[in-house]
């Protein structure tokens, strides 16, 4: 049993190509509407009959997005973090849902494609960029690229070793995500796979014991790649707020 062949996706619903590019539907893409869909649905459900006291969705998505505000947003930005609250919220509950939803027999983890993670980078590269140009001005805040009190015949040097930096920066966001769900899944298939391949009633246990100790590894896996992936993001933002480093 190859345990890659679960991240092989094929089409579903055949779409002519666009140039290069092929917009067919497959269970990425499937998954990736499921997640969205449930994240609208709780949040739709949450807002609808809104207390002062709360109770039942309410309660739970108040915890989440008071979670996100208080541990990631104010304690990596600070109150200049705020407006930028639901751009991070938006990141982890999405993120948090495409991982749990790759969890359910059928469907697939999205963030296990390089594509799907390396997209969500992009978006926090181009809004990291665009904040600090906004805020500062073009000039000021890629001057703020080079450490004060560096010699004038140095900054250009150091400007053009920041450059790397800068792309190396949503590379490791969307690599650290891919890699820590591929791996999870990984595992759990290569279990699940003993199971078939020895077809013994003494030794199935123990792949089975194995498989459930991974499954609830990789529910905590999904809620901690989600926490890192909006952590880091905000981290990102804050140094283009506040003028770098």
């Amino acid at each position: 049993m190859d345990p890659l062949h679960h991240f092989h996706l094929h089409p579903i619903i055949h779409l002519p190509h666009i140039g290069p590019i092929d917009p067919s539907i497959n269970i990425a893409v499937i998954s990736m509407w499921v997640a969205t869909a449930l994240v609208f649905v709780l949040f739709f459900l949450a807002s609808r009959r809104v207390s002062m006291v709360p109770k039942g969705i309410q309660n739970f998505v108040e915890v989440i997005v008071q979670f996100v505000r208080d541990d990631i947003v104010l304690t990596m930005m600070g109150k200049e973090g705020l407006p930028y609250l639901p751009f991070i919220l938006t990141l982890f509950m999405f993120i948090w849902f495409c991982n749990l939803v790759g969890l359910v027999p059928g469907l697939f983890t999205p963030t296990s494609n390089i594509f799907v993670t390396g997209t969500l980078a992009i978006m926090v590269f181009f809004a990291t960029h665009i904040i600090g140009i906004v805020k500062h001005g073009p000039f000021k805040y890629f001057k703020g690229w080079v450490p004060q009190g560096v010699p004038t015949a140095l900054a250009p040097a150091l400007f053009i070793i920041e450059i790397p930096s800068a792309f190396a920066k949503p590379f490791s966001l969307a690599v650290r995500l891919f890699a820590n769900m591929v791996a999870g899944h990984i595992v759990l298939l290569i279990f699940l796979g003993m199971i078939i391949q020895y077809k013994s009633f003494i030794i199935a246990p123990f792949p089975v014991l194995g498989a459930v100790i991974i499954l609830i590894l990789e529910l905590l896996f999904t809620s901690l790649q989600a926490y890192i992936f909006a952590m880091l993001s905000a981290l990102y933002i804050s140094d283009a707020v506040h003028g770098g480093h």
